[in-house]
C-alpha cells in the first residue's frame, strides 16, 4: 500500500507476483492499492521502466482506492510507509499483527532465516524437512505474520525513517533511483525467504 498507487506499491506488487509466480506458480496474489489513490491511473513510467528492469511486467495496471473490503479476508499488507500502516489500521485494526511496512518485514525475515540456518547448522530440524526446507503448506505461510512479529524485537530500524520508502510521486527522475534501492532489497530479502521455503 502506498499514497497514489502509481510509483511505489505498484513496483512492490508486480515483482513480488513475479518473484512469487517463479517459486510457488499460482501459489501467492499480489495487489495493491493506495490510500489516497489516483483511480485508472496507469503506473507511472519510471517506476514501470523499474519493474522491467527486474523482469516484472507493468503492463494493465490501474491504481484503484484502499477501503475496507479489499482488506477484507488478507493474510498480509505490507506498506511503503509507517504513516500507511496506520491508515491501513484505522480501516481495520483487526489486521494490527498482519500489518508491517515492506522494509521492516523484509528484516523480520531475515532474522527468521539467520534463525532458521543456525538451527540447520547445529543439526536441530525444528520444523524442516531432510532437505533443510520447511514445507510449503498454506498453514505455514497463513503463520508467517504471526513468526515475523515475534521477532520484531530483533529487526528494529536503527532510524525510523529506515521503515518508509521515499515517495517519488512528481519528484526528480533521482528520487525514483532512491525509491529502488530502498525498495529492491526489501523485495530480495521476500523472495530469498520464499525461496528457501519452497516446496523441495
Amino acid at each position: 500500500m502506498c499514497t497514489g498507487n502509481i510509483c511505489r506499491s505498484p513496483v512492490a506488487e508486480r515483482l513480488l507476483q513475479a518473484g512469487l509466480d517463479q517459486v510457488v506458480p499460482g501459489g501467492f496474489e499480489v495487489t495493491s492499492a493506495g490510500t489516497r489513490a489516483l483511480v485508472g491511473e496507469p503506473m507511472q513510467p519510471i517506476s514501470a521502466d523499474i519493474v522491467r528492469t527486474f523482469g516484472g511486467d507493468p503492463e494493465n495496471f490501474a491504481a484503484r482506492q484502499l477501503n475496507s473490503k479489499i482488506l477484507r479476508g488478507v493474510d498480509l499488507v505490507l506498506t511503503m510507509t509507517a504513516g500507511h500502516r496506520g491508515e491501513v489500521l484505522q480501516l481495520d485494526a483487526t489486521l494490527l499483527k498482519r500489518t508491517f511496512t515492506i522494509r521492516e518485514f523484509a528484516r523480520m525475515l531475515d532474522v527468521l532465516d539467520q534463525r532458521a540456518a543456525a538451527s540447520a547448522g547445529n543439526g536441530l530440524d525444528g520444523n524442516y524437512d531432510g532437505g533443510g526446507r520447511l514445507a510449503a503448506n498454506t498453514a505455514f505461510w497463513k503463520s508467517l505474520p504471526a513468526r515475523a512479529a515475534g521477532v520484531r524485537h530483533l529487526a528494529l530500524a536503527g532510524d525510523p525513517a529506515d521503515n518508509d520508502i521515499v515517495d517519488p510521486y512528481r519528484r526528480a527522475p533521482e528520487v525514483y533511483r532512491q525509491m529502488e534501492d530502498q525498495l529492491a532489497p526489501a523485495i530480495v530479502s521476500i523472495l530469498r525467504h520464499a525461496r528457501l521455503n519452497a516446496p523441495a
